[in-house]
């Protein structure tokens, strides 16, 4: 059979691979929103508390974590299609049946499930480009998906605050939940074909593909262990920046609301531009014939490094210094975004993509666990964020080391 992989159809892929992790980050952020608008009666109707809240907003993230390495086995077991497809349904589905709760058991529940479903989209996603993406376009494919991240977040809140102005919040859960299912039309006529006409190496390799246990013992691989720790580190700071630099802009530096919505949104728009740039930048260097993985290492490394400059941003007096520092940092995080995935897909067999991409977005979301407790724990404890910062650079400086002494030598199984 034909490579699809020159196929102009393979864009409309990634239009569905966008559209996927954009509506992912809505349902997972539509809690957060239903919260926290003054226009929502979610908290009085359920009786929830601060307590209760902060164990509804971790819950999700404990199961998602564990998920992640069986997920991406399911992914390189059984397919792209089928795999993405009925995590993709399961989660809409608990996404809307949050709109019909009376109790927090019930939404904890439906929390913890709704993680497990979406654990399957990052696996899904890294699968798909490694099938169906030339080495040298992947590193643009890679951005341009991750780019759904920051825009699904940031639609949740817009959308969410506007529909929660006009009707009740059950409704609200109702809807996004169940309009999104639209997209499984798309991506079911789209897939099917795809991994029914494609050329063995570029789908589902039953005779081929790694067991479960075989999937774990991976980690005992240098270079998988490399990517486990590398990208542990880099969710360490991304979860430092999501969970605490609006909190830390008002109480650390004195900013008012308004100044705060401002100084916390515009990094993370400033971070998408940076990430795609960055995939396209490293695809321009490949295609000029440099070595992939070596690409995608420095570039890594660099941006890591950027990424330290939160350091002296919890240590410089002035404010708005501060805020530049903090800005600058998180566009090095931009610069390795799309590259920490392509890593992966370079130096993996494609058969166990899934698996690795699970084991990498499993250290992820540990850090991403550890980071907002600890960092509270800290400012606690010393009464500043100049100690929890520095913590964030040193865990960098621990990735940069595990990206280029650990990850050197390719797997397969």
């Amino acid at each position: 059979m034909a490579s699809l992989k020159n196929s102009p159809q393979r864009w409309w892929l990634l239009v569905l691979l966008f559209t996927a992790m954009l509506i992912s980050y809505m349902h997972r952020s539509a809690l957060s929103v239903a919260i926290g608008a003054k226009s929502s009666s979610m908290t009085t109707d359920l009786h929830l508390s601060e307590a209760s809240i902060g164990l509804l907003l971790s819950g999700f993230f404990w199961v998602y974590s564990l998920m992640q390495v069986p997920s991406g086995w399911l992914v390189d077991r059984f397919g792209v299609n089928r795999a993405y497809s009925l995590g993709y349904a399961f989660w809409s589905i608990t996404s809307a049946c949050t709109g019909l709760v009376n109790s927090f058991a019930t939404l904890l529940g439906l929390r913890i499930a709704l993680g497990a479903g979406q654990a399957i989209s990052f696996p899904a996603s890294s699968r798909a480009v490694a099938n169906w993406f030339h080495d040298k376009e992947r590193g643009t494919v890679t951005g341009i998906y991750l780019t759904g991240v920051r825009l699904g977040t940031a639609l949740s809140s817009v959308i969410g605050v506007y529909f929660l102005a006009r009707y009740n919040w059950k409704f609200f859960f109702i809807i996004l939940g169940l309009l999104p299912l639209i997209w499984l039309l798309p991506w079911w006529k789209f897939l099917l074909k795809w991994e029914t006409t494609a050329a063995p190496e570029e789908t589902v390799a039953s005779g081929g593909t790694a067991s479960f246990f075989d999937g774990l013992a991976l980690l005992r691989r240098r270079s998988v262990f490399g990517i486990f720790l590398g990208f542990f580190a880099y969710d360490y700071a991304w979860f430092v920046f999501i969970t605490w630099l609006p909190r830390y802009l008002t109480k650390e530096r004195g900013f008012t609301d308004n100044e705060m919505a401002l100084y916390s949104a515009a990094p993370f728009l400033l971070m998408s531009a940076i990430i795609i740039v960055a995939g396209l930048l490293s695809d321009w260097l490949v295609r000029r014939g440099r070595d992939e993985k070596l690409v995608r290492k420095i570039f890594i490394l660099v941006g890591l490094a950027i990424g330290c400059l939160i350091v002296p941003a919890g240590m410089v007096h002035d404010k708005m210094s501060a805020v530049w520092l903090l800005t600058i940092s998180l566009c090095g995080l931009g610069i390795c975004s799309p590259n920490t995935w392509t890593l992966t897909q370079a130096m993996c067999d494609r058969k166990i993509v899934g698996t690795v991409s699970g084991i990498q977005n499993f250290g992820g979301n540990l850090g991403g666990i550890l980071a907002p407790s600890l960092t509270g724990f800290i400012v606690h404890v010393t009464g500043s964020f100049a100690l929890a910062l520095g913590l964030v650079g040193a865990v960098l400086v621990v990735g940069m080391l595990a990206y280029w002494f650990l990850i050197s030598e390719e797997v397969g199984i």
